[in-house]
């Protein structure tokens, strides 16, 4: 596991700590919505489901999934707006 934290710096971080499907992923689409093209987002969840969820959501709408780890039961991904 890297450390990631320290070598990427988000532009904004959405805590979906706590919240279920299909509600990150609903969150997610807005926070990149309103982020700039090419801006790191970081994201924070507890529902195990976005292991699976945020890389596809990434691939469909062309955004890139720079890291992502887990530790101790919480989700972490750091996702790159695509370029407009």
């Amino acid at each position: 596991m890297t450390d990631t934290d320290s070598t990427l710096t988000a532009d904004a971080v959405l805590d979906a700590s706590g919240l279920n499907c299909p509600e990150p992923v609903m969150m997610l689409h807005q926070y990149v919505r309103d982020l700039s093209a090419g801006g790191l987002l970081k994201v924070i969840a507890t529902d195990p489901s976005t292991r699976r969820d945020i890389p596809k959501f990434c691939v469909f709408l062309g955004h890139e999934l720079v890291e992502q780890q887990e530790q101790s039961g919480t989700y972490l991904y750091w996702i790159r707006k695509k370029l407009d």
